[in-house]
């Protein structure tokens, strides 16, 4: 029985030390400092900071969206003459001395219709895409009178020099793919007999190429290789951008070149919010020839479209 009972306390003490112990350790864990990662609580560190704009490249932006003449079953091999030449100029509302920002803003709009001269008369095909009735065309000036008009349009927003012609400010064309200044632009000029103007040249902004590698980079969307006619990705046109950057549904007629153009503006407006570089992405070769195109500014083989 003695020997029981001196088991029985000696279990109690073994109890008691190992108690007393445990609750030394816990007490000395519980006592710890939290761990602190970059100077912040554990906690603190798994919220979400706050990103801060890039830095962006370009001042001005000049969204612009030709409206041009066509033939039902053509390309862009065509001799397209424009029609219309429709600009909404864009700036920052927050760029900072670093040149970071992400809010654009409307300045101004500038629009005008042009008179063709090598088919002065539409298609019904062209005038039923365009919305372009021949009544504008025919009393609309010619387009070496709508680039001056749209120059003084620049001097008078601080972005060229009056007198020469040279940038004042760093500024960017923006299209919706390459198409408008690559083919329609450059083809014009050559029609006009006038070389491209210097405030003209440069590479532009493809903002469907932009809108195609946010895609690629925001939600996993496979791309596909670029040719010297497509940005990679699939192709979006502006109604498919719109919806890509959950935006209301296109504003207005569609194939109206004012109408394209603010839209596109939208679209450029919304990556910029988003966070997006606005960068040039596309290059424009302002010697670029047809097989159409004389050995003279403004002489088309006519044997080519009979």
């Amino acid at each position: 029985m003695s020997t029981f009972l001196l088991l029985v306390f000696a279990a109690c003490i073994l109890s008691l030390y190992w108690y007393r112990s445990s609750g030394n350790r816990t007490n000395q864990l519980a006592k710890k400092p939290p761990v602190i990662v970059n100077g912040r609580g554990p906690d603190v560190g798994l919220q979400p900071e706050k990103i801060s704009p890039p830095c962006q490249p370009w001042e001005y932006f000049l969204v612009l969206d030709v409206e041009a003449t066509c033939v039902a079953g053509t390309d862009f091999n065509w001799p397209n003459e424009i029609i219309e030449w429709p600009v909404v100029l864009l700036t920052w509302a927050d760029r900072d001395n670093d040149g970071r920002a992400s809010q654009l803003k409307v300045v101004d709009e500038f629009r005008s219709f042009v008179r063709p001269t090598w088919k002065p008369k539409l298609t019904e095909f062209c005038a039923t895409l365009t919305g372009i009735a021949q009544a504008n065309i025919d009393s609309a000036p010619l387009f070496t009178t709508v680039l001056d008009n749209f120059r003084l349009f620049l001097c008078q927003h601080g972005l060229i020099c009056s007198q020469t012609g040279q940038p004042l400010r760093k500024f960017a064309w923006a299209t919706d793919g390459p198409f408008d200044i690559r083919d329609f632009v450059i083809k014009q000029c050559f029609i006009s007999k006038m070389k491209l103007p210097e405030w003209l040249r440069g590479d532009i902004i493809d903002v469907r190429k932009h809108v195609v590698s946010w895609q690629a980079q925001t939600q996993n969307i496979p791309s596909r290789k670029s040719s010297a006619r497509s940005p990679p990705g699939p192709s979006l046109n502006i109604s498919r951008q719109l919806t890509a950057l959950s935006l209301a549904p296109f504003q207005g007629r569609q194939h109206s070149g004012i109408d394209d153009t603010r839209n596109i503006a939208r679209i450029l407006i919304e990556l910029a919010r988003r966070g997006v570089k606005l960068d040039t992405n596309a290059k424009i070769n302002p010697n670029r020839r047809w097989y159409w195109m004389g050995n003279q500014l403004g002489e088309i083989y006519e044997e080519y479209f009979p």
